[in-house]
């Protein structure tokens, strides 16, 4: 028997770096895949989560993200961040690497 792959679903989220990141755009099939499209055309990254999509699914848009799953968004936003070469208000990188020897 062939499984049938599970439609695309996608969630956009804002964060401002202030308040809660909020939900801004959602969905399944060929809407997800233009929220891909259009995250891909500018330069949005995108990150591939099946649980955390099944939480976030049941928002609305401009919901804000609830608390129970800060910790797993906080995560994405942070590599993401990192990947870009962004860094939280206040942060100071430390160059010394006291492992090293």
């Amino acid at each position: 028997m062939k499984h049938k792959n599970p439609q695309p679903i996608a969630i956009a989220l804002e964060y401002d770096g202030d308040n809660a990141p909020q939900i801004t755009a959602k969905g399944s099939g060929s809407v997800a895949e233009r929220i891909i499209e259009i995250a891909r055309q500018n330069n949005v990254s995108l990150h591939e989560d099946r649980d955390l999509i099944e939480i976030l699914a049941q928002l609305e848009l401009g919901d804000e993200i609830p608390e129970s799953v800060y910790r797993a968004v906080a995560e994405v936003i942070a590599f993401i961040y990192i990947l870009k070469g962004k860094f939280p208000k206040n942060y100071t990188h430390n160059n010394n690497h006291s492992d090293d020897h």
